[in-house]
């Protein structure tokens, strides 16, 4: 196994040609939100263009789209009529996600969970979405209650589920917090194994692992308990998938950078740190 180092910023962002197309360096789709949660896909976003990406549609309930897309002139929202994410949306889903196919010439990925809500209604509607996902995929928060009931539209595909240690028992795995981080490193790869897809653990120490390879990251502090900071981690790894860094560099580059911003923001605010302070903090993470 090996640690995450700065060294992984070269390998994410070597300088540029002299001239490129939008899109070359990604399209990101970000599925989030309900009547109650809209900061959720929004920070998602931001963190997601400080993180490099060129283009960023954010699909979400009606409430939830306007109030984001009042925030920034950068953030386009998709609205979808109804208080939350359900079976009569999910045509919308798919054609939206081809066509960002279409346009992006394949540089396209996908963040989908935060602030969507739990109805059985909403929670079939993910499933079946991603069942017929061929993209990159950052599964979080919400998606991953709904996997946890069917975790066979998992397997095979290029997903980075980014639990919590909570949610990571949701997913099979056992209750991590008491053990040593050698045995917490073994029950991730088992889970990942099994379920045929790649873990971020979040924790003191993250854990990165498609079941085989293991990466571990560091970097991070314990003020990123916040609200929102496990929503930047998801933007910053869909944008790094959009760049084609590959699911498990790009889960890797994710942990790194929001730690790293999240160490930088801490320093700063402390007790007073909230999600749009790590926002701020990414560019002097990757381009230092």
């Amino acid at each position: 196994m090996n640690k995450v180092s700065k060294d992984i910023l070269k390998e994410l962002y070597p300088p540029r040609p002299g001239e490129v197309r939008k899109y070359d360096y990604g399209l990101m789709l970000v599925i989030g939100g309900s009547e109650f949660y809209s900061g959720s896909p929004a920070l998602a976003a931001m963190a997601g263009f400080k993180a490099g990406v060129d283009m960023i549609r954010i699909i979400a309930p009606k409430r939830a789209a306007d109030i984001i897309a009042s925030f920034s002139p950068t953030l386009a929202a998709f609205p979808l009529e109804d208080a939350h994410l359900l079976l009569k949306h999910l045509a919308s889903l798919i054609s939206l996600t081809e066509s960002a196919k279409d346009v992006s010439r394949g540089n396209v990925s996908i963040v989908i969970g935060g602030g969507m809500g739990r109805s059985q209604e909403t929670q079939d509607t993910i499933l079946q979405y991603l069942a017929s996902l061929n993209v990159p995929a950052v599964i979080d928060a919400d998606a991953i209650h709904a996997v946890a009931k069917d975790p066979s539209v998992l397997a095979g595909k290029p997903f980075l589920l980014t639990p919590n240690t909570y949610e990571f028992t949701l997913l099979g795995g056992k209750d991590v917090r008491s053990m040593p981080l050698e045995a917490r490193i073994e029950e991730v790869k088992a889970v990942a194994l099994k379920l045929g897809t790649a873990i971020l653990l979040k924790a003191a120490v993250d854990i990165i692992t498609d079941g085989n390879e293991v990466l571990l990251n560091e970097t991070g502090s314990p003020y990123l308990s916040i609200g929102g900071a496990g929503d930047t981690l998801s933007g910053i790894a869909g944008a790094l998938m959009a760049r084609k860094a590959g699911t498990m560099n790009s889960a890797a580059g994710a942990a790194y950078i929001n730690g790293k911003a999240g160490e930088l923001a801490a320093g700063r605010w402390k007790e007073s740190l909230i999600a749009t302070d790590i926002i701020d903090a990414i560019p002097e993470v990757i381009n230092k």
